[in-house]
């Protein structure tokens, strides 16, 4: 076992010098926010591609209902739903991109901003001093870096 998996969190996990506990932990708050919003952001791209693949089958059921003879109800599929602005105006790339506009990268920017500052950009220093508090020291299991990690 090399020697450094065991010296604790690599120096971009380190606590800087002087920084307090409470500093560590709304750092990690931040984070963990900011994580919460990476989630966000993955179900608005899933609620993007559903309701983009609902609609590609909707056009597809309104040839179906055409060629079995529907033409009065694959009119009026067509006319009030295929295509439809899910909210006024937009379309789902539309939400996604405002979202990122508007909330998403201006959030990501003051949260590096605020770890630039406060951290020296320094991350999960929260999470690396868990894992140095929880691990079993001198186990192969639980070593404090990656194998190849300096």
């Amino acid at each position: 076992m090399d020697d450094h998996q065991n010296t604790g969190p690599a120096p971009a996990n380190r606590r800087p010098e002087g920084m307090s506990d409470a500093t560590v932990e709304a750092l990690g708050t931040l984070s963990k926010a900011l994580e919460t919003v990476e989630r966000a952001r993955g179900a608005l791209f899933a609620f993007h591609q559903l309701t983009g693949g609902a609609d590609l089958r909707l056009g597809e059921a309104v040839e179906h209902l055409r060629a079995a003879g529907h033409s009065e109800q694959a009119d009026l599929l067509e006319r009030e739903i295929v295509g439809r602005n899910v909210l006024p105006g937009y379309w789902t790339f539309q939400m996604v991109e405002t979202y990122d506009a508007t909330y998403y990268e201006p959030f990501r920017r003051l949260d590096r901003e605020i770890h630039a500052e406060l951290s020296g950009g320094r991350r999960h220093i929260h999470e690396a001093e868990m894992k140095e508090a929880r691990r079993t020291h001198g186990h192969p299991h639980h070593t404090a870096r990656p194998p190849r990690e300096t």
